[in-house]
């Protein structure tokens, strides 16, 4: 391998969702650094890699860094993996990127599933004039009102906690926009489903996993 780092894309549920392309780079890259060790040691497993994990979250990217950096002055080459999809898509891995752009090393992206871009191929938007994606929505009203009212076909993320409060809000403020709504994508109980805002509030949605939304007006 190269002596670069190697910004890799893991599954977001389904295992079999893995690049022959990520595959090859975690086999031949001498270091895995990656979000939690517990979560990628089931992926290094079950592809039958026999390599020691070094663990690097947002608690200890900054410290970290240090690390990869000696690395890569060795002429090593370095991977990093969050726990499921695309590194710095509201993961860890931005500051890793451009701490190591900074010293001038060759940064390598191995490109992947994402929550965000699965939702958006089932969505049906016509999203030809763009969309603006939000993260994780605001948590103050006030700041997500301002969100849809300028109108933009919006996508985010949303907690287990939180999905049951976002969508009440939506139908309130919303309630004829339509809803694409994607829970556990790519795992056993993946489920998406389509309605306008005003309809979810009588549908019932489990409160369990990992959601994305999008909203067009």
């Amino acid at each position: 391998m190269n002596n670069a780092l190697y910004i890799i894309a893991t599954p977001i549920g389904n295992l079999g969702d893995i690049t022959l392309r990520a595959i090859e780079a975690l086999k031949n890259v001498e270091y895995i650094f990656c979000e939690d060790c517990r979560v990628s040691s089931k992926l290094i497993k079950h592809l039958s890699i026999e390599k020691k994990l070094i663990s690097c979250n947002a608690h200890t990217e900054k410290h970290k860094i240090n690390n990869i950096l000696k690395f890569l002055t060795e002429g090593k080459s370095v991977a990093y993996i969050s726990d499921a999809g695309t590194p710095g898509l509201s993961d860890p891995g931005n500051l890793i990127v451009n701490k190591i752009a900074e010293q001038g090393f060759k940064i390598i992206p191995i490109p992947g599933v994402s929550s965000l871009s699965c939702l958006i191929s089932v969505c049906g938007f016509n999203l030809s004039s763009g969309f603006f994606f939000c993260g994780f929505f605001p948590r103050k009203q006030g700041k997500f009102k301002k969100l849809i009212e300028t109108n933009e076909i919006l996508f985010g993320f949303e907690s287990p906690y939180r999905i049951k409060k976002t969508l009440e809000f939506l139908a309130e403020n919303c309630p004829e926009a339509e809803i694409c709504l994607g829970r556990e994508l790519t795992k056993l109980y993946e489920e998406v489903l389509r309605a306008k805002a005003k309809d979810f509030v009588n549908m019932q949605i489990k409160e369990k996993g990992e959601f994305v939304l999008g909203i067009c007006k």
